[in-house]
């Protein structure tokens, strides 16, 4: 195998707790982009553009450093109305660093670039931080693993996949790699025993020297121009074809494994199943659906087929419009988008999700009761449950609250799992749906 050894750091999922920056110890701070042309030191590169500061402006340019495809908004835009409460951004919370700040405070110091709360239909808070705004772009990263879940469910709906047959029954092209012995439902669940470990921190992991590369998120020194034929792992499908083999010491099914090719593997199904491009299904079958305000975006790999495990870019009010549509059971103005049986679905959590992620040491701190279709669940009996990016993306439902909320972040610790930057975030967050609901209680949770 003619394989690919780049030295770089790239993440797409959660589980990293290793090298994680906290506020106190970014090094001053670099104005990215700054001059005409850009200084060296602030210059973005392929190289740099996951590094804070530079993260901040790539995450909202990331068309510049990775290739995009487009998918486009359609129709009349969905007005989410006011009146914004500006006594929202006030209230007082105390984030994991023991600081004592306003809603809004505490989420521009811990690393957000915007955020929004929607109530109902209404957009009840909305601001932006570090020069962001309501027309930019952001990358989703891991947010994107959500997205192209809800669109399975439609293909589920129409009777196209049994989510207990193993993925090589649609493509047959996995018939020797770790895919063919799992369940449809192992690959959502992220419960597929396959013997590949997310491991961000060594330059010489398989990820870092074989999967990034491919996804074409990373730099890869020395071969900026490698073309198919020349090296056996030259996109996404090539990684989950050739490389991925079972771990012959875990049985599926019965253990959470957070690892981001699973994701990858669901848009292929998507692709394969539906006949039509990922980026197209989703823009005809969901984004075309929201009112957005704008087009999106969706990085591609190296041959040019869209990043499922982390390539969306959007606004964030679009983002919430999303997080707004899978609150209401897959409804937004008056259209079923999503099946609601699928939305459901994703709040059955039984004893074996809870158990599995129970036993995942990185997880041990944080207040997820279970993953499952590639949502992060909170509390299944409220309906509260996120997707998650790993730089601090999130949108956060609370379908008992009636509400919705969304932030983008340039976190420099790359993850979720135990970092204090992503978890003061969201517990303010959490509080705050209490507190509205406390104050003038929503509808129950539409009924399944």
């Amino acid at each position: 195998m003619n394989r690919i050894f780049p030295m770089v750091l790239l993440v797409l999922g959660l589980p990293i707790t290793a090298g994680m920056a906290m506020a106190d110890d970014v090094p001053a701070q670099v104005k990215p982009m700054s001059g005409v042309p850009p200084s060296p030191g602030s210059q973005v590169t392929m190289k740099n553009y996951r590094e804070f500061p530079m993260s901040r402006w790539s995450f909202r340019n990331a068309g510049a450093p990775l290739n995009v495809v487009m998918i486009p908004r359609q129709g009349d835009i969905r007005v989410l109305p006011g009146p914004l409460n500006p006594e929202i951004g006030a209230r007082q919370y105390t984030d994991l660093h023991g600081r004592k700040l306003g809603f809004d405070a505490l989420f521009e110091a811990n690393f957000a670039d915007g955020l929004v709360v929607v109530r109902g239909g209404k957009l009840l808070h909305e601001r932006y931080f570090h020069g962001f705004n309501a027309h930019a772009q952001h990358i989703w990263f891991s947010m994107t693993k959500s997205l192209v879940s809800s669109a399975f469910g439609l293909l589920v709906e129409r009777g196209l996949v049994d989510l207990a047959a193993s993925p090589a029954q649609y493509i047959p092209e996995l018939k020797n790699s770790g895919f063919a012995r799992v369940s449809i439902q192992q690959v959502l669940d992220h419960a597929t025993a396959i013997d590949f470990k997310e491991d961000y921190t060594d330059p010489a992991a398989d990820f870092l020297r074989y999967y990034a590369p491919a996804l074409n998120m990373a730099w890869l020194p020395g071969a900026a121009d490698v073309q198919p034929g020349e090296t056996d792992i030259y996109g996404a499908h090539d990684f989950l074809v050739g490389f991925v083999k079972p771990d012959d010491k875990l049985k599926p099914g019965a253990a959470f494994d957070y690892n981001s090719a699973n994701a990858d593997l669901l848009g292929w199904l998507i692709a394969r199943i539906s006949g039509e491009p990922l980026q197209d299904f989703i823009q005809r079958a969901i984004w075309s659906r929201l009112g957005a305000e704008h087009d999106a975006y969706i990085a591609v790999d190296r041959a040019y087929m869209p990043v499922a495990t982390g390539g969306m870019n959007s606004t964030l009010r679009d983002a919430a419009r999303f997080g707004m549509m899978i609150r209401d059971r897959g409804a937004f103005n008056g259209e079923q988008v999503v099946p609601a049986a699928w939305v459901d679905a994703t709040l059955e959590i039984d004893d074996q999700l809870r158990g599995m992620m129970a036993a995942n040491p990185k997880y041990g701190n944080d207040p997820w009761i279970a993953y499952h279709n590639m949502w992060w669940v909170l509390d299944d009996k409220a309906g509260e449950y996120c997707a998650v990016g790993v730089h601090g993306q999130v949108i956060y439902i609370n379908r008992s609250a009636d509400t919705v909320m969304a932030w983008f972040s340039s976190q420099p610790g790359a993850s979720a799992a135990g970092n204090p930057d992503f978890h003061s975030k969201l517990a303010a967050a959490r509080a705050l749906a209490q507190s509205l609901d406390a104050e003038a209680p929503g509808a129950p949770p539409p009924k399944r």
